[in-house]
């Protein structure tokens, strides 16, 4: 369909969507950010965020992660400080 746009993708290498982050990745592990791979970003974005949500947590839900700034023409690398 000409001009339909993409639903923003987020993935990484280190898990599938829907599956268990690895240890590695948490504070019982080496308390280190999975890399990302964010596609389908519109052309005007100046910048991005993410909220990394854990809905599933002994006490509720619980922010694990907050970032901005991210560039939108980057990767994640694992372990990487991509924003402030």
């Amino acid at each position: 369909m000409p001009g339909a746009k993409e639903d923003l993708l987020v993935r990484s290498v280190a898990f599938s969507h829907d599956g268990h982050i690895p240890k590695k990745y948490s504070c019982d592990g080496d308390n280190i950010n999975p890399p990302l791979e964010i596609a389908n970003i519109p052309s005007s974005t100046k910048s991005l965020a993410l909220i990394m949500e854990d809905p599933d947590a002994p006490r509720g839900v619980f922010d694990h992660w907050i970032v901005w700034n991210i560039p939108p023409n980057a990767a994640i690398a694992e372990n990487a400080n991509p924003g402030l």
